[in-house]
């Protein structure tokens, strides 16, 4: 069926690429998810009052407050598909992000306040009348918001939508919240027990909690995540995979919303190359990164002596010394600057954030392991953090 929406609706629909097509992904999608949300919660929200179940009642008004999300899902993709222009020359692809924000927000606002109104439930409990009405409804209710996150799932991985992931992510709470509705109406019904306002509280915190991590994690988004190590090795290979790379290094990602990702890294070629081969090469990988990639990479070029025997056996003894520091521990940029006295030996050295060892504990511990071995080296080392998401 989701197949069959997207044919029907989507003009283009394989085109995930254009922003018009993925706008109107987020419009379907948001179509879609209104009139599946408003229709449950107006026969929840009835029979929860009609059988005076205030458990049932929540989980009405919690699709409610999902269609409410659907319209902001709606508006977002259309902000977001909007041309770059002189104010936002990164383009609008965050609002996307920003909608995302929204949206956990509505949720904990929900949740408290059904918890409040399920809270009174439980000090002043009320009698539950019992329908077969009410359970066929429920499992309704499962089998649409099962079909719901599935819907989300599918459209949203087609055009990789952190909100659509979010509607998934959502729809499957439901799922797990009616479901616990169910259960409690069912012991109600064999034990006279009526566990209708701990329900409440329960699905409304879970409400909360399921908020509240979306909101942590869309905050991560927009505050400015590195690069996953998975991307990292995408890009790096990629670099790599051409004739005249020596090395890669310095990679930093930014992500200003889907399909306008942005990226810059040193790319290292042999000094003994022409320097007009290795520039005409440097522009050949950042259009093809572009092309396959959909990524706008900027390279800078780090031209290094690779013809020095010297030089070469250095690599591989600083190679293992750093290795001992740590398995993401790094170097690059190595260069030697001879003298009638002694030799200073330069270079970086690239460390994750929170590093156990300060930045001077670094130096004199590297910097001990190269004398050992070269009395007659000076090492002039500078400390780079890592800009990879690792974990």
């Amino acid at each position: 069926m989701v197949h069959m929406i997207k044919r029907l609706f989507i003009p283009n629909y394989e085109n995930t690429s254009d922003p018009e097509v993925r706008a109107r992904y987020g419009t379907v999608s948001g179509v879609v998810g209104i009139i599946t949300n408003i229709l449950l919660a107006g026969v929840k929200m009835a029979l929860g009052m009609i059988f005076n179940a205030i458990a049932i009642v929540a989980d009405g008004i919690n699709n409610l407050s999902d269609s409410l999300s659907s319209i902001i899902t709606m508006i977002g993709f259309k902000m977001s598909s909007k041309q770059a222009d002189e104010d936002h020359p990164y383009g609008h692809g965050r609002m996307e992000y920003v909608t995302t924000m929204l949206i956990s927000m509505i949720m904990v606002v929900v949740g408290f306040t059904l918890a409040q109104e399920s809270f009174g439930k439980i000090l002043h409990p009320e009698k539950m009348r019992h329908s077969l009405l009410v359970y066929i409804a429920l499992i309704l209710s499962i089998a649409v918001k099962l079909w719901q996150g599935l819907f989300y799932r599918s459209m949203g991985k087609a055009i990789d939508s952190d909100t659509l992931k979010a509607n998934c992510q959502d729809s499957m709470n439901d799922v797990l919240s009616t479901t616990a509705i169910l259960v409690s109406l069912v012991i109600a019904y064999f034990t006279g027990y009526n566990t209708d306002g701990v329900m409440g509280v329960a699905v409304a915190l879970f409400i909360i909690w399921s908020g509240i991590m979306l909101m942590k994690d869309t905050i991560q988004i927009l505050l400015g995540e590195g690069a996953t190590e998975e991307l990292a090795r995408d890009i790096k290979g990629f670099i790599m995979s051409y004739d005249g790379i020596v090395g890669v290094h310095d990679l930093e990602v930014h992500n200003y919303g889907p399909g306008r990702m942005f990226a810059s890294a040193h790319a290292e070629v042999p000094a003994e190359q022409d320097v007009l081969e290795s520039h005409d090469l440097i522009d050949n990988i950042e259009r093809e990164m572009k092309q396959k990639r959909d990524i706008q990479l900027t390279i800078h070029m780090d031209p290094i002596v690779t013809s020095d025997p010297e030089l070469d056996l250095l690599r591989q003894e600083i190679q293992v010394i750093v290795k001992e520091l740590g398995e993401h521990v790094s170097y690059h940029d190595l260069r030697l600057v001879r003298g009638t006295t002694h030799t200073n030996v330069l270079f970086d050295i690239v460390v994750p954030f929170q590093f156990q060892m300060t930045e001077e504990q670094i130096k004199n511990q590297v910097s001990a392991r190269i004398r050992e071995r070269h009395p007659n080296y000076f090492t002039v080392i500078a400390i780079d953090k890592d800009f990879i998401k690792r974990g």
